[in-house]
């Protein structure tokens, strides 16, 4: 049974799942009031619990206080209301970078009772389009340096009315911007129910039309409330900083929804890489980073070279799976552990981590509290231990496509089925395979690619490596491995050969890539996730 609703735009309710479809949502343990609202909490909320000259955003140059953020977000809620007519439950589409206008822009369009829809910059007319026809949206916040997609979008779409460009630098020199600089910094938040939808997160898969994940003003705090207090137990005085974009629901939690609810710092880079992190890891003393294993890879040079990063108590990864080598090299040279995570879009965020006192190598880690996992196998039976199966979650955060067909094939008797293989040991501890897609099968042999990229990054020619099974005759499905070598080694038949007898060494020989193919980079996401569609494709890389 839902809750009341601020919404006078019923669009996002009237397009959830069937009741039948959705994902069992215990909630015990989270006992908010009816009547929440997200980026109240964030901000005004803040400034009441004495946190207003706390430092809550950095970016672009700048500090912003708790104070400042409350201020800032309450014009730009005037300007939605006032001059650009949003009524709640209005969808209201923002494009930008991972900077400080953006966060702003979120919690005002959530304090209005409208439902945010964050997207990449990386994005492109043709895909905007289709983000705006899902979700219906007639409004898009957009970072002036970012205008011309949008416009694109916008020209012919049939539902995207007004783009309006905000200063996604310090300057405060953009049309929304100006409009807000004449606005009263107090704003009565809308009284939205903690039920209401707040976000819709778009996933980022690899094919096919996108799908909306829908969630509650509820589900934002729950993430805060259970992961970031239970795992990371954040406190005011927690800088943070990562790589994942604000657009992807593991970004925006990591990067503010985390720091905000607790008075802690987001620090924020458009320009993420690893070596940027780096820099501002050391100049801000950053406690808590979220990024993928390869930057921590980077981040292990860059100490060797003399970085100090001795201020971060937690390093976080996500998005592809963890080696052992960069887990244990982290451990070495820090003596902390890189904690690895499982998440996704659907619900929200992370539901199985490694916890400081439980880490190990290889090992994903157990849920996190008010959360339950299992594995099961095609039929929905769970496995014993030690069997690789289907990974299936519930807790109270999960899945609900906005008006898709698909969620009948995600939400199984009550339980979240994420796409993933794991496995569970007799500890209770989940072990991640591969994604169930990325099974190869070759002669019989069920062989997961994370294993075989474990062992080709055991060897010092390696920087970066991935591994798909690709269409063989005799075999069904062979290993093929890609593989950015480090400077200095040769691409060439003789190093193909001492990498698959390597390889041979440290595992099962049967698991051997039997095609190499080097290239100077891995496809990735904006988010770091590997985009291993593109590995099939016959023609990628250049074949040695």
């Amino acid at each position: 049974m839902l809750g009341p609703t601020a919404h006078i735009d019923s669009f996002t309710r009237d397009n959830l799942p069937a009741p039948e479809l959705w994902p069992d949502l215990p909630q015990e343990g989270f006992d908010y009031p009816e009547y929440l609202n997200v980026g109240y909490e964030l901000t005004d909320a803040m400034v009441a619990k004495n946190f207003g000259d706390h430092t809550a955003l950095i970016g672009n140059g700048r500090r912003r206080t708790y104070k400042e953020l409350s201020d800032w977000t309450n014009r730009i809620a005037h300007v939605l209301v006032e001059d650009l007519g949003i009524v709640p439950g209005n969808r209201v589409l923002i494009r930008s970078a991972n900077n400080p206008a953006m966060v702003a822009c979120w919690l005002a369009v959530t304090k209005v009772g409208a439902v945010a829809v964050n997207t990449m910059p990386m994005l492109r007319a043709a895909e905007l389009g289709k983000v705006v026809d899902i979700a219906e949206i007639s409004l898009a916040l957009c970072d002036t340096r970012l205008m011309d997609e949008m416009i694109i979008c916008a020209k012919d779409n049939q539902f995207l009315s007004k783009v309006i460009g905000f200063d996604g630098t310090s300057n405060h020199d953009a049309e929304l911007d100006r409009m807000a600089l004449e606005k009263p910094v107090v704003y009565e938040t809308v009284k939205t129910g903690r039920d209401d939808v707040a976000l819709l997160g778009f996933t980022s898969g690899t094919t096919g039309l996108p799908k909306a994940t829908m969630h509650f003003h509820r589900d934002l705090l729950i993430i805060a409330d259970g992961y970031a207090n239970e795992v990371l137990g954040v406190t005011p005085e927690d800088v943070f900083i990562g790589s994942p974009p604000l657009a992807f629901t593991f970004g925006l939690g990591g990067l503010a929804i985390f720091p905000l609810r607790f008075g802690a710092t987001a620090t924020l880079l458009e320009n993420a890489s690893p070596l940027n992190m780096v820099e501002y890891i050391q100049k801000y003393e950053a406690t808590i980073c979220f990024t993928a294993p390869t930057a921590y890879r980077i981040m292990l040079e860059a100490m060797d070279d003399g970085a100090d990063l001795s201020s971060l108590r937690a390093a976080v990864s996500a998005g592809e799976t963890l080696p052992a080598q960069i887990y244990n090299s982290w451990m070495e040279k820090t003596g902390k552990p890189i904690l690895d995570s499982m998440g996704a879009t659907e619900l929200l965020h992370v539901f199985i981590s490694t916890r400081f006192e439980d880490h190990q190598p290889g090992r994903t880690g157990k849920p996190i509290k008010h959360y339950e996992a299992k594995i099961v196998d095609e039929n929905g039976l769970e496995v014993e231990d030690g069997n690789v199966g289907r990974l299936a979650v519930r807790g109270p955060t999960g899945c609900r496509y906005l008006a898709d067909e698909r969620q009948k094939d995600y939400v199984v008797d009550g339980w979240n089925i994420t796409g993933d293989a794991f496995t569970k040991d007799a500890e209770g501890f989940f072990h991640f395979v591969a994604r169930n897609d990325d099974m190869i099968v070759s002669s019989g042999y069920n062989i997961a690619g994370p294993d075989v990229e474990g062992a080709l990054l055991g060897h010092e020619a390696i920087s970066e490596c991935a591994v798909v099974g690709v269409p063989d005759e005799q075999r069904g499905m062979i290993v093929k491995a890609f593989v950015v070598l480090k400077d200095g080694f040769p691409k060439n038949d003789e190093m193909v050969l001492l990498l698959q007898t390597y390889v041979k060494g440290a595992i099962a020989p049967y698991k051997y890539p039997r095609s190499i193919a080097f290239c100077d980079a891995l496809p990735k996401t904006a988010s770091g996730k590997l985009q291993r569609y593109l590995l099939k494709d016959p023609n990628y890389g250049q074949k040695s």
